[in-house]
């Protein structure tokens, strides 16, 4: 999304501007090209030379170094991303006051920009700071945090500058077309666990890499996302309604609650396909369990296939081999309306793994995609699911 992009990234004076090194490093092995403008301020918090060392450019702080800089350098850009932004930058531009480079610069950009609020809680819940706020937010301008924990005044509360994967994130989505606008999407992902005893249970095999790659593609082009996930170790999505779960049934169970406000929902969880019979309250011995009776879990996909309250079904078949035939059953047997088949016996694209190469398989046939990142193959993922939504009618 970012590769070869031209990001202009304003700091402003505040004391998160420590983190905009790390920021332009996360830019930059996301393959894109850093410009900074820093203001007087800022450079109090960190020297413009640390800043141009990581950005490997020179730092623009003076309005009169180059006449035309507050025209130029935004409209060389395709992102203008303003971390950390102080209330006096976002008070500025809502006023339309150009005093300096950086303020004169937004003025001059002419398409949405990024904004990270860095203050004390009670600058961010000062009423007249909020009205700034929302004149930005209606002209389409889009923002990252601030989020809530220690401030650097000593107080807990809200104004910490978002996390920099946020605020990339947050970047992507910006440049995102915004396809899924007004979607509400349910993704599933990770296993689930079927308890013998307090200590042993069974599952099936999942890190949740890429039922988190769904949820965030899905979220970046504007959809509203729940992701609800079995027990993975990964860190879940920014900006996704996030719902823990265990068990199958209750994975079962927070899927079908939330069925009828669905517009899509993507099956990506290794629900297990069984669970014991009898679950023991306390650790048993080794010794006494002889023999494990097992009972089917409820189909979640074929149970959300055949209600009426029917969403848009994307389901995923892994199997061991290229035969794609148990896929497409399934696509036909649980009333889906796509299905993704992988090759899990694959080491290169199997379990844990960052890659993917899958077979996108619907009514109308099937799609081969090639080897690519698992972000990657969400994204093609949801740009077939778009497509076969507009054709159905269900858009």
């Amino acid at each position: 999304m970012l590769k070869d992009k031209k990001i202009l990234l304003g700091i402003t004076g505040s004391v998160a501007a420590y983190k905009s090194i790390d920021l332009i490093k996360l830019f930059k092995n996301k393959g894109a090209v850093v410009e900074v403008i820093m203001t007087a301020s800022a450079a109090r918090f960190i020297s413009p030379m640390s800043i141009s060392v990581a950005s490997g450019s020179r730092i623009h702080t003076d309005m009169f170094e180059d006449h035309l800089a507050h025209i130029n350098l935004p409209l060389a850009s395709d992102l203008f991303v303003v971390a950390p932004a102080t209330a006096n930058i976002i008070s500025k531009h809502a006023s339309g006051i150009a005093d300096d480079l950086l303020s004169s610069s937004l003025l001059a950009y002419d398409r949405k920009a990024l904004f990270a609020p860095a203050m004390n809680w009670r600058m961010y819940q000062n009423p007249v700071w909020q009205k700034n706020l929302d004149i930005l937010a209606s002209l389409g301008h889009c923002f990252v945090g601030p989020e809530r924990g220690s401030l650097a005044c000593g107080e807990e509360g809200i104004g910490r500058m978002a996390r920099v994967e946020h605020i990339v994130e947050a970047a992507e989505a910006c440049m995102s077309d915004q396809d899924l606008s007004g979607q509400r999407l349910l993704v599933t992902a990770g296993p689930t666990r079927e308890y013998i005893d307090p200590v042993r249970y069974i599952t099936n095999r999942s890190s949740g890499k890429m039922g988190f790659a769904l949820a965030r593609a899905a979220r970046r082009r504007g959809a509203s996302v729940t992701l609800i996930k079995g027990p993975c170790s990964i860190e879940p999505p920014y900006g996704v309604e996030l719902v823990d779960v265990d068990t199958a049934a209750q994975m079962h169970k927070a899927v079908m609650d939330r069925l009828p406000a669905l517009t899509m929902l993507i099956m990506s969880a290794a629900v297990a396909d069984f669970s014991p019979s009898t679950r023991y309250d306390k650790k048993i011995e080794k010794s006494e369990l002889t023999r494990l009776d097992l009972v089917r879990t409820d189909d979640i996909v074929a149970d959300a296939g055949s209600s009426a309250e029917r969403p848009f079904i994307v389901g995923f078949s892994a199997e061991t081999g290229s035969s794609v035939e148990r896929a497409v059953k399934k696509l036909h047997d649980k009333n889906m309306d796509m299905i993704v088949f992988n090759d899990v016996s694959r080491s290169d694209i199997g379990f844990d793994c960052d890659l993917n190469e899958v077979v996108i398989i619907d009514r109308n046939g099937s799609l081969p995609l090639p080897l690519m990142s698992k972000d990657e193959t969400a994204e093609a993922i949801l740009d077939r699911a778009v497509e076969l939504k507009k054709l159905s009618g269900k858009e």
